[in-house]
């Protein structure tokens, strides 16, 4: 996914050309991925806030204004991958691709003004409208509506007007840049030839683990090797970490939930236990009194009231509400429709009734009563509540005396025994929670959660702290017994993981010999399935190939680089590359060329045509602004640039 995010922030150019639509469904949170357009979300000399990480021909780029794009973005990949945090996105170079973005749009901005262009508040204002998100059930554009979605997405409809603006700008200066550019028919046949063109070929390996088990290194040069690779060796930082749990065990006699609690509870909660009615409504909205007159006179008269609807434009699922409350259907409608709702009987029509959306017709198509339990049903229940509430409370209570004490200056063992903690010591374990020296330790569940922390703690001056393990459940008094630095074990301790290391060194470079041997001989004349039979030892025979470019591009990004390898080769010669996950080496070997002919292949000539074409109309809408770029006045502020990367980012490190 965030490869995909980072595609598409590149692809900046293209995605500008795509005009306001895509601005408007990303700034008013519609839609996943994508950026809609080059420019930010506000800005300007006045509206900038924050520290300024650019200016550009005295346009300010602000950190406000770039972190907001950032986060933004940011919930927008979260919605394709629930799993990402920050670091992540951060991590793929988001911040500093959006600042590029935006130092580029403000310089195509002030370019466009020298230029004479102009964004008259008209065109903002039809393009505004034109915005699909903005639309009442009417189908009409409504006010009230677009400041709603603005609202959620925290944007004022001044620095959505900006944006606006700043899409239009790019419309007018990229547009006729990219949207002129025509690749030749010739060009694109030659390329469809290339993508029809067949090889047929040998792939074989050469695996480390055929030749290691006749590896046998000495006692001595397992010495050199360690002393010569003490840095690959190296342990990172351990800590002795001590905890003590606090949980719900510490606090479970707390007393039972009394008969007037019990009550309490009851009278208060008429929506969990007293009478409940939802209905299933049938309701639409339409734009004048005298359309919803003649619609309910329809209904009234026998219609149904789907069909009807669908003669207005309105699916079945647009007029249909199952199971409402009346709360829920007054946030679909307003107080007064969902009063008229709910005050019908069972298969009544209400309406029309007016609202700011319009006249609403309603029928109540079905109503569901659910009676009331009475006390003694769910006195048991209730009392449930009562006491693990009572739990809550009293753990947290505990948790706020240790951290109490710990503020007042208690030491770990002070805290813990004040409270009848059991303290519990690790081994000297890594970040990671793995133990040195072949240990066979394993980590507790709970000390999994715990572990960032721990070493966060400075091991200069080891202050205690409560750390939460469950929410409302688990804590923890959390702290470090000794810091161990960074440091390669003695030789004693891991000589099998040395010998293994050494042994699989020895093995990946005679086998990338062996490798090379096979090739030679092939590239000398030998045939290729003599040159594998010979080697020895004895290798898996190589494996058959027989494959077009065009089934290599289907397969995107996984394809094998043994593949890419075959077609990249004369006829008859073969190469050496290395093997995923340093198995071992690849012998890649091209036996026969089949050209290829994409003449009677029309519709492949023409798709290479359009994808040659988007590519180039891409490259110069890009190399454009990026000229207009070079020659504006742009400086930029590293300092400020760092501090905002840091403080988004937590200081998770910029990316390459």
């Amino acid at each position: 996914m965030i490869s995909g995010f980072r595609k598409s922030l590149r692809s900046w150019a293209t995605v500008g050309l795509l005009l306001f639509a895509l601005i408007a469904i990303v700034v008013t949170g519609f839609g996943t991925g994508g950026f809609g357009g080059l420019g930010s979300l506000s800005g300007g000399k006045s509206g900038a806030t924050g520290d300024a990480l650019a200016t550009v021909e005295e346009r300010t780029v602000s950190a406000d204004e770039v972190n907001d794009l950032v986060n933004r973005q940011y919930a927008n990949a979260r919605q394709r991958q629930p799993t990402l945090d920050m670091a992540s996105f951060l991590a793929q170079g988001a911040f500093e691709q959006l600042l590029a973005q935006t130092i580029t749009a403000r310089a195509l901005q002030a370019y466009g003004a020298r230029q004479g262009l102009t964004v008259s508040p008209r065109m903002i204002d039809r393009e505004i409208v034109n915005v699909p998100a903005f639309r009442s059930l009417t189908g009409q554009f409504d006010q009230s509506v677009m400041r709603q979605q603005l609202q959620a997405q925290n944007l004022s409809e001044s620095q959505f007007r900006e944006s606006v603006a700043q899409s239009l700008m790019q419309r007018q200066l990229l547009g006729p840049v990219a949207l002129g550019t025509r690749v030749p028919e010739g060009v694109a046949r030659e390329y469809a030839n290339l993508l029809l063109e067949r090889r047929r070929g040998l792939v074989g390996i050469v695996p480390i683990e055929a030749l290691a088990s006749a590896i046998n290194p000495t006692d001595a040069e397992i010495a050199q090797f360690y002393r010569t690779n003490r840095i690959a060796f190296t342990v990172p930082e351990r800590r002795v970490i001590k905890y003590a749990l606090i949980g719900i065990e510490q606090v479970a006699q707390t007393g039972h939930a009394t008969d007037a609690e019990i009550q309490a509870v009851y009278r208060n909660s008429p929506l969990a236990y007293g009478p409940r009615e939802t209905r299933t409504l049938q309701a639409i909205v339409l734009p004048s009194q005298q359309a919803a007159q003649a619609f309910a006179a329809r209904v009234r008269g026998g219609a149904d009231f789907v069909a009807a609807a669908a003669q207005a434009g309105f699916a079945a699922g647009d007029v249909t509400f199952e199971n409402q409350t009346r709360a829920q259907f007054e946030r679909v409608a307003n107080a007064e429709v969902a009063a008229a709702a709910f005050a019908a009987a069972q298969g009544a029509l209400a309406g029309p009734i007016r609202s700011e959306l319009g006249y609403h017709v309603v029928r109540v198509e079905r109503i569901v009563a659910t009676p009331g339990r009475p006390l003694e049903a769910v006195r048991g229940e209730i009392a449930a509540a009562i006491e693990s509430r009572k739990r809550t409370e009293a753990l947290g209570t505990l948790v706020s005396r240790v951290e109490e004490r710990l503020s007042d200056g208690a030491s770990f063992e002070e805290a813990a025994r004040a409270e009848h903690l059991a303290i519990v010591t690790t081994p000297a374990i890594t970040a990671a929670g793995q133990p040195g020296g072949g240990s066979q330790w394993v980590p507790p569940p709970e000390l999994g959660p715990l572990l960032r922390s721990a070493f966060e703690i400075d091991a200069e001056d080891p202050q205690p702290v409560v750390e939460q393990i469950t929410p409302n459940a688990r804590f923890a008094l959390l702290g470090i017994e000794q810091t161990l630095a960074a440091a390669p074990p003695p030789l004693a301790q891991i000589v099998p993981e040395v010998r293994a290391a050494l042994i699989r060194e020895r093995a990946r470079t005679q086998s990338r010999a062996l490798a090379d041997l096979i090739a030679r001989r092939i590239n000398a004349g030998t045939p290729a399935a003599q040159a594998f039979a010979e080697a020895q030892p004895r290798l898996p025979a190589p494996r058959p190939v027989d494959i077009r470019r065009l089934d290599i591009s289907r397969q995107g990004q996984q394809v094998p680089p043994a593949l890419i390898t075959l077609f990249s080769i004369p006829q008859g010669r073969a190469r050496v590359i290395a093997a995923e996950n340093n198995a071992g080496w690849f012998i890649v070997v091209h036996l026969q060329r089949t050209p290829g002919d994409a003449s009677g292949t029309p519709q492949l000539i023409q798709s290479t045509r359009t994808e040659f074409g988007n590519s180039a109309s891409e490259e110069l809408a890009q190399q454009f602004a990026r000229a207009v770029e070079l020659r504006s006045e742009v400086s930029r502020n590293e300092d400020a640039i760092r501090r905002a990367r840091q403080q988004i980012g937590g200081g998770a490190p910029a990316a390459e």
